[in-house]
């Protein structure tokens, strides 16, 4: 057998504050959708990332939860520098003041990061090489 995984879903409470916080990290996801049933877009690399309000998935498993807790699934978005972390950083928390969770700092793996949440409690990471000596 032989998969490939290219799909990467998020089930929502809020779809509009959740499309809303992608298109902040600089996803192309059209306006409009707030109220659809489902929503992907193509990443680069053919991987598609889909959101599915609740409501959605309670039409086939009417007793499913939201899990609840951070770590349910992360992300990480690479940026051209440790400035440009920096600034993304300020950006998303200024668009969505709930999003702060790690400001940036300097990681001893060498690189600029900082975490940020969806409003899902999703953890987005913003990363970027820190310049070497």
């Amino acid at each position: 057998m032989t998969l490939a995984l290219n799909f990467i879903g998020i089930v929502t409470n809020d779809l509009a504050a959740s499309l809303r916080f992608y298109r902040g990290l600089g996803l192309d996801i059209p306006e409009g959708l707030d109220d659809a049933p489902h929503v992907e877009v193509m990443l680069p690399g053919g991987t598609k990332l889909a959101w599915d309000p609740l409501s959605t998935i309670h039409s086939f498993d009417p007793s499913f939860e939201l899990p609840s807790g951070a770590g349910r699934i992360g992300f990480a978005c690479e940026a051209a520098s440790p400035e440009e972390v920096d600034r993304a950083y300020a950006a998303i928390v200024a668009a969505f003041p709930d999003a702060a969770a790690t400001e940036p700092w300097d990681a001893p793996w060498g690189q600029r990061y900082a975490t940020v949440q969806d409003p899902d409690g999703n953890a987005v990471d913003l990363y970027a090489a820190l310049p070497t000596a």
